[in-house]
């Protein structure tokens, strides 16, 4: 029989770049515990954030990342939407790139990431704030 469950969580705010939360969001889902398998979704609420799963072991991936994100949508385009300040947009280009949601598999109460995988929030805004993820997780219980 599939068992579903959900919940909102929030995350404090972060500087502008790449962080892993991996550790935030297993701790908020002590039940992964309970599961043989499934699967948990990570969406996050906001619109210049994103999500997205990556290196977990060298620091280096996370600047690089963040380079390389600015690359490709720097401040410096000539956006029109810009009452929001010069990293807004760009901080949604970003996130439509990256992605809101992840479906990670549920193996024997753990997480199924690979090695050196982790969940990454991707702040693209100078002064983010606290962002909101709603965690739904679904799957056959042990």
């Amino acid at each position: 029989m599939t068992h579903w469950s959900q919940k909102q969580i929030s995350l404090p705010a972060y500087e502008r770049g790449f962080h892993l939360i991996t550790s935030e969001v297993v701790r908020a889902v002590p039940e992964l515990a309970s599961y043989r398998i499934g699967m948990l979704q990570v969406f996050i609420m906001h619109t210049s954030a994103s999500l997205t799963i990556n290196e977990n072991a060298d620091p280096d991936v996370r600047v690089d990342m963040e380079t390389a994100a600015n690359l490709i949508a720097p401040e410096s385009m000539p956006f029109i939407h810009t009452c929001e300040g010069p990293d807004d947009m760009p901080a949604h280009v970003k996130s439509s790139m990256f992605g809101c949601q992840l479906q990670i598999p549920i193996r024997d109460g753990s997480l199924a990431l690979g090695t050196w995988q982790g969940i990454y929030l991707c702040e693209h805004r100078n002064r983010g704030g606290s962002r909101r993820l709603t965690l739904t997780v679904q799957g056959e219980l042990a």
